[in-house]
């Protein structure tokens, strides 16, 4: 038997303060939603980004 390929996903990440689509990640679907501390270049500093799907 051949191995099913998972789905794999694009998502971005948001910064929270100003919008801005500033990240994309490739994962596996399921699980739960990302919420991280990544740079925004907008506001030149470290921001909370989060998950969303397009």
């Amino acid at each position: 038997m051949a191995k099913s390929k998972k789905k794999v996903e694009t998502v971005f990440l948001i910064c929270e303060e100003t919008g801005d689509y500033n990240y994309t990640l490739r994962r596996k679907p399921g699980g739960e939603k990302l919420r991280l501390k990544k740079y925004c270049p907008r506001v030149r500093k470290h921001t909370w980004h989060v998950e969303k799907k397009k």
